[in-house]
């Protein structure tokens, strides 16, 4: 008794998108994710859903939607690591930028200079 194999006429190849990231061509499937193994990041392999993953939404500390150029002032006295100097409750800062990130905020306070800030620790004015 012989087998019988039947082989598609043409060899077909699966092809994954690139990474919307880092747009990296060595993307894996896993489960239902798709995995970039340069950069970590993890997607929906049914592309759903994926502008809103990109665009994350920034809120201070009462859920006031940030966005770039706001005036915010400090809720908390916050203390600038490495030295002595100390952010006042009240401070006001103008002209902010989001960044990704743990410290989300990038803006300049006056007389300590260029600063990383939590929009938990911030109100939007």
């Amino acid at each position: 008794m012989g087998l019988l194999f039947l082989w598609p006429a043409k060899p077909y190849t699966i092809t994954l998108p690139p990474c919307p990231k880092c747009n990296s061509e060595y993307t894996y499937e896993d489960a239902s994710q798709l995995i970039c193994p340069e950069c970590a990041h993890e997607w929906s392999a049914s592309g759903e859903a994926e502008a809103a993953s990109d665009e994350a939404v920034k809120k201070d500390s009462v859920g006031n939607v940030l966005q770039d150029g706001d005036t915010i002032t400090v809720i908390k006295d916050l203390k600038v690591k490495g030295t002595s100097l100390v952010v006042k409750v009240g401070t006001k800062v103008k002209n902010i930028r989001l960044c990704d990130g743990d410290h989300d905020i990038d803006c300049k306070i006056d007389g300590i200079g260029p600063m990383k800030l939590k929009s938990e620790f911030v109100r939007k004015v």
